[in-house]
């Protein structure tokens, strides 16, 4: 039966107990990790947030009752305990933070009895994930997923600390808002007293962080809940959390400068990481000529290397037909690889195929230095020869080629360098290597709108001197955007805005609205504009994503406390649910089957 707390305090945390506690009296209250029973002798391990400590029931220095007790012990009880703090009489356990010491008992409180849990509460589980989502209740108890949450609070804390000292606002931003169908898909909330109208759920604080520059708060942050309604994938969320910022009278600079004092703070407060500043940076260009990719892993070499002028004259049509058509035939070298299976590469080959290549070009160096390739016959000796030494290729080395239209070839052999890194162990996740990228395309060209679409969005200010190409070019347009990567992860990004009215017309313009279009999805933010708007720029990180790459984690549902699965449900509450027939006819809706 479950007894109360009534007359007892919690002295301490399990682990906050050391050998300096010796001699002390302590109460301490959580869950029973295990209990090991000799016969006259029972161990119990008591498990709370902080660790585990061990307590001991011994015949001599507790009583028959007290042991007998302890003996009905299960996994997942919670109990509170008050006792003397002893070193161990036995092997000290180096594994455990309180493994010199142990509890000698003095009482002993069943506060809450446990049915058997579906699954052992234990660090690395390997239960099935569906399982431990549907009991995530249970799943929070594990150690290791309770030192994510810990490390997310931390961060969100120091950065909350970071921002209120560098003179930022927190300001909170309505949940409930119009649709603005540029962008992803929004969740949508029917209005019970606007019958037939609904509010959107914000995909990002975007236009009211403008709006507070405007209403002159100079900078602005807040972590903020945002939401969107997008396609399954496997590691995107519904729901998810935003370090956001706004800041006014800056430049790009400005921006970047108080952004890499954050990250420095955190990793040194967090995981005693020092981060060099400045970060390094590079433009969107080079990023994708040398990585194939905008958020690049630097943690490894394997750079692409453009050898269309090397090849343009040979026979070889996969070549000959990319770069007639305006493409590239780019490689990348994954040394000492010369000797892979032919098995191996066909599935690199396969796997270029899911990134859209028709193929995957490859010559093998031999050991001996002749050559292995796949397009031999097309290509003379001079010419492979040519090929190789262009690529940097020696000895035991895999060279593997894509040719196609470039943004083909750079969403291959980009994927196919991270692909390779993986089979190669070449990614230590111990290795924190930040990288800016700047000035992305202002526009990108959508196939099936047929009409250019903001890379970021419509109010991204385009560099200066490209503004002279917006008419006649404007695919050559660079903005003046950011974005921060960690590991070949963006964690982060942001842009200046634009805050000259002139300018933000062709935008609109550019992007195909009609003033009318214009006015009806922004004429807040296009009339606010009419007010002495300042220069303003700001950025936003992905908490949930910043803090799984801290934690070493491969998903971000490992560092949310209650995520959806991939189809954007939750296993523990059933979400999304039906409602009833009362509420649907309150709002004014009917199902259509």
């Amino acid at each position: 039966m479950a007894e109360s707390m009534q007359g007892l305090k919690r002295t301490h945390r399990c682990a906050e107990l050391s050998a300096a506690n010796a001699g002390e009296t302590a109460t301490i209250m959580g869950w029973v990790q295990k209990n090991r029973n000799k016969g006259g002798l029972v161990f119990v391990d008591v498990r709370d947030r902080s660790g585990i400590i061990q307590v001991v029931f011994e015949e001599g220095k507790s009583d028959a009752e007290l042991i007998e007790k302890a003996a009905r012990l299960r996994a997942e009880f919670v109990v509170a305990i008050v006792g003397r703090v002893e070193k161990r009489s036995g092997a000290v356990n180096q594994n455990l933070a309180t493994g010199e010491i142990e509890i000698i008992p003095e009482q002993l409180r069943i506060l809450s009895e446990s049915e058997t849990p579906p699954f052992p509460i234990e660090e690395n589980s390997k239960t099935k994930e569906e399982v431990r989502l549907k009991y995530r209740y249970l799943d929070l108890r594990r150690p290791d997923l309770q030192r994510n949450m810990m490390m997310r609070s931390r961060v969100a804390t120091l950065t909350r600390q970071f921002l209120a000292e560098e003179g930022f606002l927190e300001i909170e931003t309505p949940v409930l808002i119009g649709s603005t169908p540029e962008g992803a898909r929004d969740y949508l909330v029917p209005s019970r007293i606007h019958q037939g109208r609904f509010y959107a759920l914000p995909q990002s604080p975007q236009l009211f962080k403008q709006l507070l520059m405007c209403s002159g708060y100079d900078r602005y942050f807040q972590i903020a809940r945002c939401f969107r309604d997008e396609d399954l994938r496997a590691d995107r969320q519904p729901e998810f959390t935003q370090i956001d910022m706004e800041l006014s009278f800056v430049d790009v600079d400005d921006v970047i400068d108080v952004n890499e004092r954050l990250l420095a703070k955190i990793f040194k407060e967090v995981l005693g990481v020092e981060v060099q500043l400045p970060l390094p940076r590079m433009t969107w260009q080079e990023a994708m000529d040398r990585y194939g990719s905008d958020k690049p892993d630097i943690r490894f070499g394997m750079e692409l290397c453009d050898v269309t002028e090397v090849v343009k004259d040979c026979e070889f049509a996969v070549f000959k037909g990319a770069i007639e058509n305006g493409g590239s035939v780019r490689g990348i070298n994954a040394k000492g690889q010369g000797g892979m299976p032919r098995k191996k590469i066909d599935k690199l080959v396969s796997f270029a195929k899911d990134y859209g290549a028709k193929g995957l070009a490859y010559i093998a160096v031999q050991e001996d230095g002749t050559a292995k390739s796949s397009f031999a016959k097309f290509m003379t000796e001079e010419e492979t020869a040519a090929l190789i030494q262009a690529m940097g290729g020696e000895k035991g080395d895999l060279l593997l080629f894509a040719a196609d239209k470039n943004k083909v070839v750079w969403d291959v052999l980009g994927a196919l360098r991270l692909e390779l890194a993986r089979q190669m162990e070449l990614l230590d996740k111990n290795d924190y290597r930040f990288l800016w990228v700047t000035e992305f395309p202002l526009l990108e060209w959508s196939e099936e709108q047929n009409r250019y679409t903001a890379m970021h969005h419509p109010f991204t200010m385009p560099m200066e001197e490209d503004l002279e190409l917006i008419d006649s070019e404007p695919g050559r347009v660079r903005a003046k955007a950011y974005d921060i990567v960690l590991n070949g992860n963006e964690i982060g990004g942001g842009s200046v805005r634009i805050f000259n009215p002139e300018i933000q017309n062709k935008m609109f313009e550019v992007l195909g609205f009609t003033p009318e279009q214009a006015q009806e999805q922004f004429g807040f933010l296009l009339t606010a504009f009419k007010y002495g708007v300042p220069p303003h720029a700001g950025l936003a990180y992905g908490l949930d994503r910043l803090v799984m790459l801290m934690a070493k984690e491969d998903s971000i549902r490992d560092v949310i406390a209650f995520p959806k699965v991939k189809d954007a449900s939750d296993l523990m509450t059933e979400a999304p649910t039906q409602v009833d027939q009362k509420q649907l006819d309150e709002l004014g809706l009917k199902i259509v089957e």
